[in-house]
């Protein structure tokens, strides 16, 4: 090999190098971008903010995987063996935390791959449909500002009870979560809280039919900030 070769492979090589870090910058800050969109307009019940700051170790660590087997079979079919031992569990609470997941490996894949054209428009697109239904739900719900979560979980009450009680003092609730077990009921709610006082009878009206019923309000801004 002469000395031509080793530049013209070296130079193969630096090209290589800057277009990885120009890609690994865009996928950081598209997952950024994501994380952000998510903490503001998600709809899960749980914590987004720690949910969403998985977003960027996710999609730049898909990416590196994709970018070091992509040309090689060998290293692809080591991959699967290694998948095939490592086991990721993760507690996936809800069908839209398990949709983003999926955009930002989507992400990490796009970049990998060399498909940063394809990545970003399709990321502009995407989060641009979601930001318009985003706003939609939020002309037709009610206004985010005085959300709060509530939780409640009783042995005594029924669904029906718990929705009658709210029914009686917020306008607008919506059921998230219900599950039950050994017997003890768990209920989540969002709802629209427009003083103290309602808050404080919901206690009262809890209270007064089951004295060991549990319940707690969470401002939404918290879950989120």
């Amino acid at each position: 090999m002469n000395i031509q070769d080793l530049l013209l492979d070296y130079n193969l090589e630096l090209l290589d190098l800057n277009n990885f870090i120009i890609n690994a910058l865009l996928a950081a800050l598209l997952a950024w971008i994501l994380s952000a969109y998510y903490r503001r307009y998600g709809q899960s019940v749980s914590n987004r903010s720690h949910f969403a700051g998985n977003f960027m170790l996710l999609a730049l660590s898909t990416m590196l995987i994709i970018y070091i087997v992509k040309s090689s079979i060998a290293l692809s079919l080591g991959l699967v063996g290694a998948l095939s031992i490592v086991r990721f569990r993760a507690a996936i609470k809800e069908p839209e935390e398990l949709t983003f997941l999926f955009l930002v490996i989507g992400i990490g894949l796009g970049m990998g791959a060399n498909q940063t054209a394809i990545t970003l428009i399709a990321f502009v697109l995407i989060l641009s449909l979601l930001y318009i239904q985003a706003r939609y739900r939020r002309s037709k719900a009610f206004d985010l500002d005085n959300q709060m979560v509530l939780n409640v979980s009783s042995d005594v009450l029924s669904e029906k009870q718990i929705n009658d009680i709210l029914k009686a003092q917020f306008n607008n609730i919506e059921l998230r979560r219900m599950s039950q077990n050994n017997g003890k009921l768990y209920m989540s709610y969002v709802i629209a809280a427009e003083n103290f006082d309602q808050l404080s009878e919901v206690k009262s009206s809890i209270l007064s039919l089951d004295a060991n019923g549990e319940f707690s309000f969470v401002d939404n801004k918290n879950m989120i900030g």
